[in-house]
């Protein structure tokens, strides 16, 4: 079925279509083109235009451009455009424009990947459901998903992230969402904030792109609510609060953590909803208030949604659990919790929560008792307060309940000083490093958790770990 013909997006990009072709789909990458795709060719780290004739020798329909590379040959199918970029946006406000779905908005400092994914495991089970792939979720992310979505689309799931200032509102105005949410407020991207106000500001943003009649769901319980509170109630029709408070119009009620998962009772109206999460997490809990909340404002079914949220797993990086069997015949084997995608102060308080929720197992390692270990990588982006951020980690009350936390990076040793003398692991500049002492790490029975920034790298410390396991014996 085709998404584009050569004379829509002509129409919609005000480009210029040679051939008569059409595309089954819009591609930014050839490593993941597939055939039948619009290869959009983007200027980031590298040129798109040097890969378009491989894009079109692997059966792209057809490639935007704003210029013809060298040695394509006169009748290749192009749409040529003045910026590649600005055809995008264009191309995907025509494909938000021609389609009748219901659209929800979701960002936040920590969570709106997580809820975004649960959005649309539960959207898709109630109809044609379209949502952003992976962490597509800026300035080019945006509009690349608005132009895949399909005419029949009956809802949408747009996420939207930002680093600096000014950048969620133009995003917002393009995805022209039904219902907008924040996930929460935290301290993240402070290099390019003066202080947490500051990111509310940006990202109560996301209200202005609402649609007439639009619903507002805003996070309540934090310093900075008041300041969403107010952008909501200028841009919504209604604004609904979800939290923990008997007041809020979608509550967590009621919360148990077990090893592998989270039971939550949330209340919305005059009903309560029993949610089973495969995956533990006071966070994940908080974020499926939202969904619930954001799925009542669509005019979907709140109950059926609830009920499939027990369907839904964490993306990989982010909380993703597994066992790594160290020695099958001996049945050793470690909890490995990867949540190594990203990381701040708030969303490595709730890691640790749920590292502390998992029981390790005793008499079957070494050590023969079962070990809560850390491995933390630096949190980046925290502007001048970054030290004192790291150093207080050291404070969070789950860390008391921690047995071991190794560390990687110069930002990290601020907290590793700041531990007692029994909990610290070891300490590496760089992630590698610590890599090479992988088997040194853990022990079996162990629960590990590894969590930092991407750009810390701490995730080649997962797949270290990982490399320690064997096939489990049958």
């Amino acid at each position: 079925m085709s998404l584009w013909t050569a004379a829509e997006a002509a129409e919609a990009t005000g480009g210029n279509a040679r051939g008569d072709w059409s595309a089954r789909g819009v591609s930014i990458d050839t490593r993941t083109l597939a055939p039948g795709d619009l290869f959009v060719a983007l200027k980031a780290e590298r040129d798109g235009h040097d890969f378009v004739a491989d894009a079109l020798a692997k059966g792209a329909g057809a490639a935007m451009v704003s210029r013809i590379p060298e040695g394509i040959p006169e009748n290749a199918p192009l749409l040529v455009v003045d910026d590649v970029l600005t055809a995008l946006e264009r191309l995907g406000a025509a494909g938000r424009a021609r389609t009748d779905a219901r659209v929800v908005a979701v960002t936040g400092s920590v969570g709106k990947t997580s809820t975004k994914e649960m959005l649309a495991t539960v959207l898709d089970r109630q109809g044609r459901c379209h949502a952003a792939e992976a962490s597509y979720n800026n300035h080019w992310g945006v509009p690349l998903t608005l132009a895949r979505m399909p005419r029949d689309t009956e809802f949408a799931v747009i996420e939207i992230g930002m680093n600096h200032p000014g950048e969620i509102a133009p995003l917002t105005r393009l995805a022209r969402p039904h219902v907008a949410l924040v996930t929460t407020v935290a301290a993240v991207h402070l290099e390019a904030f003066d202080n947490v106000a500051g990111i509310a500001q940006e990202k109560a943003a996301i209200y202005q792109g609402l649609e007439p009649g639009g619903i507002a769901l805003v996070p309540a319980g934090l310093d900075t609510t008041p300041i969403l509170m107010a952008e909501a109630e200028a841009r919504a029709e209604r604004v609904e609060t979800f939290g923990t408070e008997p007041g809020d119009a979608i509550r967590l009620a009621h919360l148990e953590l077990t090893d592998a998962a989270t039971v939550a009772r949330i209340d919305a109206g005059e009903m309560s909803h029993l949610v089973r999460l495969g995956s533990p997490g006071r966070h994940f809990a908080m974020n499926a208030v939202a969904v619930l909340g954001a799925v009542g404002a669509l005019g979907a079914d709140v109950t059926l949604a609830a009920r499939d949220l027990s369907t839904w797993e964490p993306p990989t990086g982010r909380g993703t659990r597994e066992t790594v069997w160290l020695d099958p015949v001996e049945q050793e084997h470690v909890v490995l919790i990867d949540d190594a995608f990203n990381a701040n102060p708030t969303s490595i308080a709730a890691a640790l929560e749920v590292l502390v929720a998992t029981r390790p197992d005793d008499g079957v390692g070494r050590i023969s008792r079962g070990r809560r270990v850390a491995v933390l990588g630096d949190m980046l982006e925290l502007g001048p307060k970054e030290v004192a951020l790291h150093e207080e980690l050291a404070g969070l009350s789950a860390m008391a309940q921690v047995d071991l936390v190794h560390c990687v990076g110069p930002l990290m040793k601020h907290l590793w000083d700041s531990l007692p003398a029994q909990k610290q692991g070891r300490w590496s500049e760089t992630a590698d490093a610590l890599c090479a002492e992988a088997h040194h790490l853990i022990d079996a029975g162990d629960v590990l958790l590894v969590k930092g920034s991407k750009g810390s790298r701490v995730s080649r410390v997962v797949d270290a770990v990982r490399k320690l396991g064997h096939p489990q014996a049958t």
